[in-house]
C-alpha cells in the first residue's frame, strides 16, 4: 500500500525513450509530457508540459553516446523538475557513462566518475537508480542513495533455457582477472564451473591474450562482461578460447552494449556465435543488418519493479537476491 499522497510521474530524456515507454507500459502509467532538444548553437533545452508539484518523479536517461549531450540533458531535466517543485527526483540511469574513470591510474588523472556524481547531486537529484556499474565503489561517490541493479538474473534465465540440454558441458568464463568476482557469482547462479582468460592490456581499447586458466576443451562457453565498447577484448578472448582452449562454442553476454568504433565488424569476424546485451543503451535501428550475432534482452520489467518499490517505500533488497 502506498504510504504517501504523492503521484508517480516518469519522464524520459532522448537517449533511451523506447526503454522508458516500455517501463511505463509495465507500470500502466503514461510517459510524462516533456520535450527535449537542442538550440541552433548546440545548447540543450528541456520543457516540462505538465505539473510535477509534490510528485515523485523518475527521469530515465542513459548517459551513452553522445555522452556529454545526454549527461547535460539529464542535468537540465533534473534542474527543471526541482525548480517546478517536484517532491522527489530520482535519476534513473540504466547506463552510467564515465564509470570507467573511477580512480587515478597515473599522476594528474581526473576521477571523472566522481565529478559526474557531484554534478547529478548538485543538479538536484534525490536518488539514483542504475544498473551494473563498472565499479561498485562509484555508489560511494554520491551523497544520496544509489540503487545499483544487477542484470545477471535476466542472463541467468536466458542461459538456463538455452543450455538446458547441455548444462554439464557449459562453462562461464571471465574475460579478464578484473571480472572474476562477477563471473564467479554468475557461475554459481547457473551452477556451472568457471575459467579465466588471462590477458595483458598494452594500451587503452586493446589487449593481448596470454593464456586460459581452466579447461574449456569441448565446452560451450559463456563469456560474461559488464560492457562491450570496441569489442577488441571480448573478441580476442573468444578467439583464444576456440584456438587455444579448443572450446566447442563461445557466446558472450554483457549488460551494456556501447559498441563504438569497429565493434560490429570485430564481432562479425570473431569466433563468437552470439553476443547478448541488455537494452540499457538503446540499440541502433540497423543493428540486425550490422551484425546478426547481436541480440538484446529487455530490462524494462526490472526497472519497473525497482521504480514501484522506491515509490511505495518498500524494501529493495529482494532485487539483489
Amino acid at each position: 500500500m502506498i504510504s504517501h499522497g504523492k503521484d508517480l510521474k516518469i519522464f524520459s530524456g532522448s537517449s533511451n525513450r523506447a526503454l522508458a515507454e516500455n517501463i511505463c507500459k509495465e507500470l500502466s502509467i503514461p510517459l510524462g509530457n516533456a520535450e527535449t532538444g537542442r538550440f541552433s548553437d548546440g545548447e540543450n533545452y528541456v520543457s516540462i508540459y505538465e505539473t510535477v508539484r509534490g510528485s515523485d518523479v523518475f527521469v530515465i536517461q542513459s548517459t551513452s553516446a553522445p555522452v556529454n549531450d545526454n549527461l547535460m540533458e539529464l542535468l537540465i531535466m533534473i534542474d527543471a523538475l526541482k525548480r517546478a517543485s517536484a517532491g522527489r527526483v530520482t535519476a534513473v540511469i540504466p547506463y552510467f557513462g564515465y564509470a570507467r574513470q573511477d580512480r587515478k591510474t597515473k599522476p594528474r588523472d581526473p576521477i571523472s566518475a566522481k565529478l559526474v556524481a557531484n554534478l547529478i547531486t548538485r543538479a538536484g537529484a534525490d536518488r539514483v537508480l542504475t544498473m551494473d556499474l563498472h565499479a561498485n565503489q562509484i555508489q560511494g561517490f554520491f551523497d544520496i542513495p544509489v540503487d545499483n541493479l544487477l542484470g545477471s538474473p535476466i542472463f541467468v534465465d536466458y542461459f538456463f533455457r538455452r543450455f538446458a540440454a547441455v548444462h554439464n558441458d557449459t562453462m562461464v568464463v571471465s574475460p579478464d582477472v578484473g571480472s572474476v568476482a562477477r563471473a564467479r557469482a554468475f557461475a554459481q547462479k547457473l551452477d556451472m564451473p568457471m575459467a579465466i582468460v588471462d590477458k595483458r592490456r598494452q594500451k587503452a581499447n586493446s589487449s593481448e591474450v596470454m593464456n586460459i586458466i581452466g579447461d574449456v576443451t569441448d565446452k560451450h562457453v559463456i563469456l560474461l562482461d559488464d560492457m562491450v565498447d570496441t569489442g577488441g577484448s571480448l573478441c580476442h578472448a573468444a578467439n583464444a578460447l576456440m584456438e587455444i582452449g579448443h572450446a566447442k562454442s563461445v557466446i558472450a553476454c554483457a549488460s551494456h552494449g556501447v559498441l563504438s568504433g569497429a565493434a560490429f565488424e570485430r564481432i562479425n569476424d570473431s569466433a563468437l556465435e552470439e553476443v547478448v546485451f541488455l537494452n540499457t543503451i538503446q540499440p541502433r535501428p540497423d543493428v540486425e543488418k550490422l551484425s546478426p550475432k547481436v541480440k538484446y534482452l529487455s530490462v524494462a520489467h526490472m526497472f519497473a519493479e525497482a521504480i514501484e518499490r522506491i515509490y511505495e517505500e518498500r524494501s529493495m533488497s529482494k532485487m539483489w537476491l
